[in-house]
């Protein structure tokens, strides 16, 4: 007699009792097969799971119960269903509401065609997978798990979200931050460490002044209280013989990635643009800093993205897409594209003309001049990476000036405690004690 087949989706990040009593409920009525979500799955309405696919993988194969395991690439159940059409699907009974609800109601539908079943396990009390993502950031990562994964968000999300970080308390900021859109979770993915606002929270120019040493005292703050990865602002490289030593300092601390842009000389910001003199490497200058760069490194994980200034140095989309093409021939893992132009028509030009190319290269933008572009355009230009640069410290800045004159204006601090602090308490609360 041929046994029911019984099919179950499930992320299996953090296997706990419930996970083990719906397999156990579902091996009653048959032979059970798991779809595990793969990472881009998850990540189209969640976080980016802590354990890649081929390791939940593993983990769940060798559960009691369990008697296949084959991969759920969506998180619609229905492409699945259609190939393996199970008698039943076994879920807990969370999914009767929320983001999945939709999801279920299609199940139901679908196994309707051939008399199916949903079965509805109730939810197991006392268990929380909230909670126990809240304990792994307090227990906090590895400069292995964190350096890596940056790539596995890339291959794993339509659009990777970086925000800038130059403290341990923006760190902290992006770490936990969410908003609820349409019943989608929304979190930063990652930290920009700006050498823009770095240099500016220490009272300096945006001119390479504050060394490699100082900054990654800054960085290191971060790092230590937060888990999502870093991309660093790297400007120029420096001279290459000091570049490698920066790629390695970077790699050993857990950062995934270092940006340098293709300009030579005393660093002035791009966004000045022409109005200030801009002088660009040359394409073979700049390469030679690439290939050291990447035959510094020692992990496979660490990127290196190289940054065209040929917008702001007021040359044209050729330009850019010659630099482009060889700098990926050169070794570098992504290209970032800055333009000051505030329509964002150049960026989109040079994205559709690099991906004809490079379907695959990361594309990385910063949107600063050009913010009205939505994520989702982006994405639809070919970019994977968008970086909110400096909002982070532009924001602060007004709120600290504001609290400073209301403080010179009412001799007193009632009218600046009321309008721009948050609660004392709330202060001591932010960053707990560990007991």
């Amino acid at each position: 007699m041929n046994r029911k087949i019984v099919y179950l989706g499930m992320s299996a990040d953090l296997i706990h009792p419930g996970h083990l009593n719906i397999i156990h409920e579902a091996s009653k009525l048959g032979r059970v097969i798991v779809g595990v979500l793969t990472d881009k799955a998850i990540a189209s309405y969640k976080r980016l799971p802590f354990m890649n696919y081929e390791q939940r993988a593993l983990i769940v194969s060798n559960l009691k119960g369990v008697d296949e395991v084959i991969p759920q690439t969506t998180l619609d159940y229905i492409p699945n269903i259609e190939k393996i059409k199970p008698d039943f699907v076994v879920h807990g009974d969370d999914w009767k509401e929320g983001i999945q609800k939709e999801v279920r109601q299609r199940v139901v539908e679908k196994l309707t065609e051939w008399g199916g079943k949903v079965i509805d396990v109730p939810y197991t009390k006392g268990v929380s997978s909230t909670m126990f993502n809240k304990y792994l950031k307090e227990i906090g990562t590895t400069p292995d798990i964190r350096r890596a994964r940056l790539r596995r968000l890339i291959g794993a999300k339509k659009i990777v979200r970086i925000c800038e970080s130059h403290s341990g308390l923006t760190g902290l900021i992006i770490e936990n931050v969410s908003v609820d859109v349409n019943g989608v979770k929304k979190e930063f993915d990652g930290m920009w460490s700006s050498s823009l606002t770095d240099s500016t929270s220490k009272g300096k120019p945006d001119i390479e002044a504050v060394d490699l040493t100082t900054r990654l005292h800054s960085l290191n703050d971060a790092l230590e209280c937060t888990t999502k990865p870093i991309i660093y602002d790297g400007d120029t490289g420096g001279k290459v013989e000091h570049f490698v030593f920066t790629v390695r300092t970077l790699e050993r601390l857990g950062v995934s990635a270092v940006i340098i842009e293709d300009k030579i000389g005393l660093k002035k910001n791009s966004l000045y643009g022409t109005s200030v003199p801009q002088t660009q490497d040359s394409i073979e200058g700049f390469c030679e800093k690439i290939k050291a760069g990447k035959k510094a490194q020692i992990t496979a994980d660490f990127m290196l993205i190289a940054r065209i200034e040929s917008f702001i140095a007021g040359k044209g989309l050729d330009d850019a897409l010659k630099r482009g093409y060889a700098y990926v021939e050169a070794g570098a893992d992504g290209i970032m594209i800055h333009s000051k132009d505030k329509s964002g028509d150049d960026i989109k030009s040079f994205c559709n003309e690099f991906r004809k190319k490079y379907p695959s290269t990361p594309i990385v933008v910063v949107p600063t001049t050009y913010n009205h572009i939505t994520e989702e355009e982006l994405s639809s230009w070919g970019v994977n990476i968008v970086i909110y640069a400096n909002h982070m410290l532009r924001s602060a800045y007004p709120a600290m000036l504001n609290t400073a004159k209301s403080l010179l204006t009412y001799s007193r601090a009632y009218e600046a405690s009321k309008e721009y602090c948050m609660p004392i308490n709330e202060i001591l609360d932010l960053i707990p004690v560990n007991d």
